[in-house]
């Protein structure tokens, strides 16, 4: 299944709405919580757990932010752009904050540096969405 045909498809949604940087964020987002699910659990099973308890706590928050930010990206019925406008840039600080923190650890464990540039990817994709929001 395509995310973009499945936005396309939306009766609400027409070739003058329809928006693909805010189709890309919807997929970017779902990546992004996935990489950060995957990493939070590998820090879990490193020696140096104790040392990655912050990275694990950004990790989580990332992917619950990039789950609600989907969410409400995918939704085409009616409109609440000032929510989504708030929950994109609430999603891209968070990405950028987890970026950051991943990439203290990203020389030691590959798994936060995958998820390190997952999250830069994603945060620069919410802001590309912002930007096309009226």
């Amino acid at each position: 299944m395509s995310i973009r045909s499945m936005l396309g498809s939306h009766p609400h949604v027409t070739s003058v709405t329809y928006s693909e940087p805010l189709a890309h964020c919807v997929i970017q987002c779902h990546a992004c919580a996935e990489a950060c699910i995957v990493c939070a659990d590998a820090c879990l099973a490193e020696p140096d757990v104790e040392g990655l308890r912050q990275c694990i706590r950004r990790n989580l928050d990332c992917a619950d932010l990039c789950t609600a930010t989907s969410a409400l990206a995918s939704r085409r019925t009616g409109s609440n752009a000032g929510v989504l406008r708030s929950i994109l840039e609430t999603c891209a600080i968070a990405c950028s904050v987890c970026a950051e923190e991943c990439a203290h650890h990203g020389e030691i464990h590959d798994h936060c540096r995958i998820c390190a540039e997952t999250c830069r990817v994603c945060a620069e994709t919410c802001r590309g969405a912002m930007m096309t929001m009226h």
